[in-house]
């Protein structure tokens, strides 16, 4: 079957699955075999799953994996094309029908309970705008499709639903530079990274790059050339982003000849157009094998060994309201760990330090980090606006990742208020060296990081110096109205959790957790805090190179 068959079907199967409001959905063998590219798709052939405590009773799977996200896709759809069947556990919920306001997701600019994971409240990165505390808004606890978790000294923005993060990012498909990949990978062979396994992630995740030409003249993106004249003025050089946001339907949201998404404030809590985010690209192909089970809202509470082989889960299925509704006992072979870098460190620590899998060596747990993120913003004068429509995918960057002692990329972010606010804003992906360890507390029964603010120090002082130059430069000062108690550098959130159990540490050099036969960590746990770029293309190759080496080398097979 064709690649762009399977993939057809994949996303259809995804599609009938919430239509029909499956909470465990595959597809038909009969669907799958089929080799017809003009067979039309019948919802029919979404295959609902049986429910996990009656697959639990079937005996031990071949394959489980645990997340949705970029790393547990790539491993479903090469475990599924070997010829393994595969259990996904997500979660989060599948989020491709409109409610019954005709919407998938919320408007950001109107957020309700399916803005964000159980909260009563929305957590936006920007608090308030002018002092004024008009950004978030009270909200129905609902399984949303972002989350907020909080911890002492940072907050990490995580995605829940089928897709992960992919659902909930800004779309900029980065490849870090090669110098700095072999400087925090060693151990990885770069020149097969960069010829074979960067290109692979990049095709199948549908990186695209916009038209230079039509971002001159987008009134969109007046926003970025503003930001980016000024830093060209003050010294510094910028670059275009690749993007996984369709470039094509970007020009023509601009134009109203499609639905508008980016070009409507959406971002944070959703796309519902343009975007190619992962249950368009890899879930939907490994959905497409018909050898792929997903299951939507289960939560993964306990991982031990299995005394007659594999590993047992003990699962907790809620409704999207949060009700329990089964807690299951599952038995697995393989079990392939994808739940972002939080997710799986939190699991095998409390496995751990329990005595659940004791084998598990001290470096599991350590090596976190938040890939330098801090947020700023700048203050134009009343002859540079910035533009009543932005864009919510941002397209440019300043680049000044090569500056000897203090490099910074630094995304051009959009500010999209709907109307003009003469704001240069930006997230800063900084070398910071500072790292965190996840720590088990046997009092609790809970697992924390302890990230301290001051680790954040060398961040804010190195995103600052570049933007200082550009507000001497431009006569211009910061904002400190945006992101509370007056700041203005945000340091106390992160997109770009990183580490937790790293690639050669916790891990032999292709994701195998050592001492623990049959269990693998897939997602960005394994690289060590800090990429220099947007993570998700990196972790995306990196899951490609490894699930290679291991379904060659360790029999996950048919």
């Amino acid at each position: 079957m064709s690649l762009n068959r399977r993939r057809f079907l994949g996303h259809a199967a995804l599609q009938a699955a919430a239509a029909s409001s499956l909470s465990a959905f595959g597809l038909n063998a009969a669907a799958a075999s089929a080799t017809s590219r003009d067979q039309r798709f019948d919802p029919s052939l979404a295959k609902p799953a049986l429910p996990l405590g009656q697959l639990a009773q079937q005996g031990r799977l071949p394959a489980v994996v645990i997340g949705t996200g970029y790393g547990g896709a790539v491993s479903a759809l090469r475990l599924a094309q070997a010829g393994a069947p595969v259990v996904m556990l997500e979660m989060g919920r599948l989020w491709t029908q409109p409610a019954s306001d005709g919407r998938i997701f919320a408007k950001t600019t109107a957020a309700d309970g399916r803005a964000m994971w159980f909260k009563s409240r929305t957590e936006a990165p920007i608090r308030t705008f002018l002092g004024l505390d008009v950004i978030n808004r009270n909200i129905d606890r609902y399984a949303g499709v972002l989350d907020r978790v909080n911890h002492p000294g940072i907050s990490v923005y995580v995605g829940r639903g089928v897709g992960g993060g992919s659902l909930v990012n800004g779309s900029m498909a980065v490849t870090p530079k090669r110098g700095y990949f072999e400087e925090i990978l060693p151990q990885v062979d770069a020149s097969e990274m960069y010829q074979r396994w960067f290109p692979l992630a990049n095709s199948v995740l549908g990186v695209n790059q916009v038209d230079p030409a039509w971002f001159e003249s987008s009134a969109a993106y007046r926003f970025a050339r503003v930001a980016r004249d000024q830093a060209h003025q003050s010294g510094f050089k910028t670059m275009f982003v690749p993007t996984v946001y369709d470039v094509n339907h970007l020009a023509q949201e601009e134009q109203n000849l499609v639905p508008r998404s980016a070009m409507a404030q959406e971002v944070i809590y959703g796309n519902h157009h343009g975007k190619r985010s992962l249950d368009k690209t890899y879930l939907a192909d490994a959905v497409g094998t018909g050898r792929v089970t997903i299951y939507t809202l289960q939560q993964v509470l306990r991982i031990r060994v299995n005394p007659q082989g594999g590993y047992l889960l003990d699962v907790r299925e809620i409704d999207e309201r949060g009700n329990v509704l089964a807690d299951v006992q599952l038995s697995c072979q393989s079990l392939f760990m994808g739940a972002g870098s939080l997710g799986t460190s939190e699991l095998l620590v409390k496995a751990r330090d329990t005595g659940d899998l004791p084998q598990l060596n001290e470096e599991v747990g350590r090596g976190w980090g938040h890939n330098g993120n801090v947020m700023a913003a700048r203050a134009n004068h009343l002859w540079s606006p910035t533009g009543k429509l932005q864009s919510t995918m941002p397209l440019m960057g300043i680049d000044d990742w090569d500056h000897p002692t203090r490099p910074v990329f630094a995304e051009i972010t959009p500010l999209p208020t709907g109307f003009e606010n003469w704001v240069s804003m930006y997230l800063g992906v900084t070398k910071n060296p500072e790292r965190a360890t996840f720590r088990y507390s046997a009092a609790t029964g809970q697992v924390s990081l302890d990230w301290r603010r001051e680790q954040n120090a060398k961040s804010v002082q190195d995103l600052r110096a570049l933007l200082d130059v550009i507000n001497r430069r431009q006569g211009t000062i910061y904002r400190n109205d945006l992101f509370g108690e007056g700041k203005v550098v945000s340091d106390d959130f992160t997109y770009h959790p990183l580490g937790g159990c790293l690639l050669g540490r916790a891990t032999d050099g292709f994701g195998r957790v050592k001492g623990c036969p049959g269990l693998y960590v897939v997602d960005g746990s394994l690289i060590p805090g800090s990429v220099g770029v947007n993570p998700f293309v990196t972790i995306t190759a990196l899951a490609e190179r490894n699930l290679a080496r291991v379904i060659a080398e360790d029999g996950l097979r048919a």
